[in-house]
């Protein structure tokens, strides 16, 4: 049964890095600043998975941690970004 996990986990983290790839194409040539942020959010949720499937070729538990950090990174950055993208600005400020 070890090996059949083993060898799913290698063949779905090769389709994620195949994924990545692709959405790395997206990012760089993208005809819109939202497509690009759309692809940036499905790289990280890419990288969540894939820190996740290592989690399971190790049978670790540690890397939990890993992936809520990245989980809370990918929201923060997308607040900001869409931000950004409505009001071209990220920080108000008051200059009264």
């Amino acid at each position: 049964m070890k090996e059949i996990i083993g060898i799913v986990t290698i063949v779905c983290m090769i389709v994620i890095t195949i994924s990545i790839a692709l959405l790395l194409y997206r990012v760089i040539k993208g005809p819109t600043n939202p497509d690009r942020a759309v692809a940036l959010d499905a790289m990280g949720i890419n990288l969540m998975g894939m820190a996740g499937l290592v989690a399971v070729l190790l049978a670790t538990t540690r890397l939990n941690d890993v992936i809520l950090l990245i989980g809370i990174l990918l929201f923060i950055g997308t607040i900001a970004l869409a931000k950004y993208l409505e009001k071209g600005v990220i920080i108000d400020r008051d200059d009264d």
